[in-house]
């Protein structure tokens, strides 16, 4: 399919056949993922309408918001958008983008009511229509948004490359990438990448995740981290017959706009100690899927990983001992489970 008849799917899709989520067809833009008990107190404060039409994949809103401006590339019906308006609170602000119109007429209708019930005297949010590879037409600056997320919606993308070219365009330095989306464990034959169905249900256009990785390596982010992962069960005879051979899985990624980062992990012999300043996360920080800082007890770290803690809006509630001056070779920083199989240490992001 072209670029053109690709968005004109999407837009019918989620726009006219999609009347609320339960009207999909798999568990791809589904989240099951356990929130946080903040979270689930700030979704009590959104209208029903507005849930009962999201199609998101994972709980893609990372810790430590309180005044940032946060960008929701997809936004839909805004969940996440007033999500994050209370999170980043009244000196922060959230700006949605999203090209379909009958999603937006559902966020914005519901802007004023929203922000009564947030206890705010003004506005913190602003709905955009328009697309993801084209934020500059949005009216979003180079180095203007502390944090990007996305939920389940850049597979929708026929141009993920400008997408996450635009994303780092965007990012102020240090600033974060933090999203949830559907990945495979092989690449999709051509036949399933333009089927309707599979496309519009986030299946079509997941990206092989080595695909992703050296997509990001292209435009110059060297390291990404998996936050969360799990598989998706398709659960439909129809898709199933189809696509039963692919491996899917919805995963939350975190990156960083960081100059520093290398492609694999460098030991310089840094320490990080979490201060346990965030405050839902008194006792523990985790930074990745195998990455868990204890408050107060100090952690060895990867260069990349001092960086991400020290180098961004997490600086304030770290300690990192040590600089790059001494170099004492790579870092083994695989996940456990990664370890354990006797597998490769550097599949995924950078050893990470």
């Amino acid at each position: 399919m072209s670029t053109s008849e690709i968005t004109t799917q999407v837009k019918e899709y989620y726009g006219k056949i999609l009347a609320t989520k339960d009207d999909l067809k798999t568990s791809a833009c589904c989240s099951i993922e356990a929130l946080p008990p903040h979270h689930r107190q700030a979704l009590a404060n959104i209208d029903d309408e507005i849930l009962d039409k999201f199609y998101g994949c994972g709980s893609p809103l990372p810790p430590a918001l309180e005044g940032c401006t946060v960008l929701d590339l997809g936004c839909g019906t805004g969940r996440d958008v007033y999500l994050a308006s209370q999170l980043v609170g009244p000196d922060g602000f959230v700006i949605g983008i999203d090209m379909t119109d009958e999603q937006l007429e559902v966020a914005r209708r519901h802007k004023d009511s929203q922000m009564s019930r947030f206890g705010y005297q003004k506005t913190n949010v602003d709905f955009r229509q328009g697309y993801i590879e084209d934020l500059a037409t949005c009216g979003i600056a180079n180095n203007s948004v502390d944090v990007v997320i996305s939920n389940c919606v850049i597979n929708l993308s026929p141009d993920k490359e400008r997408v996450f070219s635009e994303i780092f365009r965007v990012l102020k330095p240090g600033g974060e990438l933090y999203f949830a989306d559907v990945f495979t464990g092989r690449r999709m034959p051509e036949s399933l990448q333009n089927d309707p169905v599979l496309y519009g249900e986030c299946l079509g256009g997941a990206l092989y995740i080595e695909d992703f990785r050296r997509m990001l390596r292209k435009i110059g982010c060297l390291d990404y981290r998996m936050a969360a992962k799990r598989q998706i069960e398709l659960n439909n005879p129809e898709v199933e017959a189809k696509a039963g051979m692919i491996d899917f899985y919805s995963i939350t990624v975190r990156a960083f706009k960081l100059a520093c980062l290398e492609d694999i992990c460098e030991d310089f012999g840094q320490s990080a100690t979490y201060l346990g300043t965030i405050p839902e996360h008194p006792h523990r920080f985790p930074l990745d899927d195998h990455h868990t800082f204890i408050t107060g007890k100090p952690m060895l770290v990867c260069g990349n990983s001092a960086a991400m803690v020290q180098e961004t809006r997490f600086g304030k509630h770290f300690r990192v001992n040590g600089d790059r001056s001494v170099h004492f070779g790579p870092f083994d920083c695989a996940p456990a489970a990664v370890k354990e199989a006797g597998g490769d240490p550097c599949s995924g992001g950078s050893c990470c």
